[in-house]
């Protein structure tokens, strides 16, 4: 029904908003402002930014049926696609609708850097014979942001997401991360200048920083060079995950402008980056990483609470809802199952917590708590235990 096209369970889509979220969360420090932009667009804009001379065959070009009932009237019997039947284009990327709404209107250079970011959900055809698991499906959402920038500003900016994306890799314990640089392929816009300029500014900045990298003659992006950062996963694969790329050709093909503080009218420079790529690859990337060991932030519950018997149901109901007004995430398995039965459940779920109430913790309003990675940690007070799990449950920061 979905070929390539990963529904998300509610267990799974509880991480995928808590990457997200984590995300946005950072974007507040570090000078972002979120927009929402369209899912299809006139097939005019993407002839602008070049992707349909450049990409349209990764591209879906939606048609309505009354576009179609309209054709097969027109022409019942021509057997030639007509073109009306490509008058709409999905958006692969979302460069292009950035680019129109900073040329919405004039703007100054004060409001440079212009930092925008967009999880707004992408289309791309694949072909069948390079999908692979949540790493390369057909539709997928990105950490997506532009910076439209001076060209002065841009080695500072480069530099503040160097320190993002270090900040964000470090707390998902990714300690091996390799750096690329990829240099621009044969099919491609702009002026060989244009792109003297973008490869040197990106090689210069690593070069200066010290941090080592590999050169990819050939690799970069149709529009710009590119930085991709790389990590390996738990099986020894090499995935691409953040990128960042300096582009000075769409600016030119849309034509955007800022006014200088003399009065002048100059060409921002744009540039594209994320951190986790492709939210879908990132979590599968991630489940081999941590082996399903969700960190207490992020996992999708963060504790279950295991009755002995039916007797402690109410209880365990009750400190449920305790634990839930302090924004912790709660299972509550007072079946009646046998406890060995709910422990390797618990275990196999893999959650950094559960607890065993008996008829002892419900007379001392107690808990015996095991942690996944620490191991038993006895008989803990429900206070005691609510205030290490809050602390623990914070969002990672450098």
């Amino acid at each position: 029904y979905a070929p390539a096209m990963p529904f998300f369970l509610p267990r799974g889509a509880a991480v995928y908003r808590r990457l997200v979220e984590y995300i946005r969360n950072l974007y507040v420090d570090y000078g972002y402002q979120e927009v929402i932009t369209p899912q299809i667009f006139d097939k005019r804009l993407f002839e602008t930014s070049g992707h349909l001379q450049n990409y349209r065959e990764n591209m879906y070009l939606p048609v309505t049926a009354e576009a179609i009932d309209q054709i097969a009237h027109d022409h019942a019997h021509d057997s030639e696609a007509h073109p009306a039947l490509e008058s709409l284009a999905q958006k692969p990327m979302n460069c292009p609708s950035h680019c129109l709404i900073f040329g919405q209107r004039k703007r100054s250079y004060r409001e440079l850097p212009w930092r925008i970011a967009d999880f707004g959900r992408l289309h791309r055809y694949e072909r069948g014979g390079s999908l692979h698991g949540l790493a390369r499906v057909r539709t997928f959402c990105q950490d997506d942001a532009h910076i439209f920038c001076t060209p002065e500003q841009m080695r500072t900016e480069l530099e503040s997401f160097n320190k993002l994306l270090f900040e964000v890799y470090s707390a998902f314990r990714f300690e091996n991360v390799q750096v690329k640089l990829a240099l621009r392929p044969e099919k491609r816009v702009g002026t060989d200048a244009m792109w003297d300029a973008a490869e040197k500014v990106l090689e210069d900045v690593l070069k200066e920083t010290g941090v080592p990298y590999e050169v990819l003659p050939g690799e970069g992006a149709f529009y710009g060079p590119k930085l991709e950062f790389h990590i390996t996963d738990a099986l020894g694969r090499d995935w691409q995950l953040g990128t960042m790329q300096v582009d000075y050709a769409l600016p030119e093909r849309f034509d955007l402008e800022y006014v200088d503080n003399e009065g002048q009218t100059k060409r921002p420079v744009m540039l594209h980056r994320a951190i986790l790529g492709s939210v879908e690859r990132f979590f599968g990337v991630y489940i081999e990483h941590c082996a399903g060991k969700f960190p207490m932030w992020l996992a999708p519950e963060q504790i279950s609470l295991l009755t002995v018997s039916e007797k402690q149901a109410e209880f365990a109901q009750q400190t449920g809802e305790r634990l839930r007004s302090h924004g912790l995430r709660v299972l509550v398995d007072a079946g009646s199952d046998k406890l060995g039965a709910k422990i390797r459940n618990a275990r196999n779920q893999r959650l950094p917590y559960f607890a065993v109430i008996g008829e002892q913790e419900v007379e001392n309003n107690s808990l015996s708590v095991r942690s996944r990675d620490e191991g038993e940690l006895g008989s803990l007070p429900i206070d005691q235990f609510i205030e290490r799990a809050v602390a623990e449950a914070a969002w990672p920061r450098a």
